[in-house]
């Protein structure tokens, strides 16, 4: 663990193609700041913009992924309508908003003890999510008197049915790493400790695949979400005829061919 400042700080590392983003402020149990959220939004847009990156992992230090949004450091944010995020960068949530770039590459997230509000809507923004078996999670915006507006009113219902989402956003109530694997808000569970590992070697696996099939792929999947299977349907033969006359397709070809693993360079 790197030392943090006491508003808390986002820090990077990469392994390979691998951008690693590790939430820091375990004093507080990583309450968000909007320092933190400004950093954040800039690690996102680094992942995007560095072609030697394939795939992030956002991860947190100490024992809990977050307690949640730090109110009294974010409220007067909140009163004026205002978002701690610079606009034009990768808005970490991912639901549009304007005036935000719509991140690309795909995003893991090892989730481990407390993961409230803005945590659960971080994890739902993101492709792919690894949970400890100790984790605690609640959306808990209307116990606060405000409404959660980081995507879990969108994604709640999407992953898990209406009576599901309403459940746990008008209740406030927590819930735990099963339920969370019941909703499909996780994709796996593991015992504590090997939340991260895990996300990492599932992610070091995607960045060993063609990345220009990678992001295609999840693209089509997110606008199929998004606009409808007959936006996603309309896309297949000119992405199709994109990838297939890229140089990594090729490489697949021979690689085929040559019974060896490919070795693809994104292009």
């Amino acid at each position: 663990m790197s030392s943090a400042p006491p508003e808390g700080t986002i820090t990077t590392e990469r392994q390979d193609h691998v951008l690693l983003i590790g939430i820091n402020r375990p004093a507080k149990r990583n309450g968000w700041t909007p320092r933190m959220f400004r950093e954040l939004a800039e690690a996102y847009t680094r992942l995007d913009d560095d072609p030697t990156l394939r795939v992030g992992v956002l991860h947190a230090f100490g024992e809990h992924f977050t307690a949640g949004l730090d109110l009294p450091a974010v409220a007067e944010y909140m009163k004026r309508g205002e978002k701690a995020i610079p606009e034009g960068l990768v808005e970490p949530h991912d639901y549009g908003l304007p005036g935000y770039r719509r991140r690309e590459k795909p995003m893991l997230v090892a989730v481990k003890g407390i993961c409230f509000t803005v945590g659960i809507e971080l994890m739902l923004g993101a492709d792919i999510v690894v949970a400890a078996d100790n984790c605690r999670f609640s959306q808990m915006e209307v116990q606060r008197g405000i409404m959660a507006t980081g995507g879990a009113t969108l994604r709640m219902a999407e992953r898990a049915g209406l009576g599901n989402a309403m459940l746990h956003l008008l209740t406030a109530d927590e819930f735990d790493s099963a339920e969370a694997l019941r909703l499909n808000f996780v994709q796996k569970v593991v015992p504590a400790g090997q939340e991260l590992d895990e996300a990492l070697r599932i992610a070091q696996r995607i960045a060993a695949q063609a990345p220009l099939a990678v992001v295609a792929t999840r693209l089509n999947v997110m606008k199929a979400i998004e606009q409808g299977p007959l936006a996603a349907v309309a896309d297949f033969i000119p992405v199709q005829q994109r990838l297939a006359n890229s140089e990594d397709a090729a490489e697949g070809v021979r690689a085929f061919i040559e019974r060896r693993p490919a070795r693809f360079s994104g292009r």
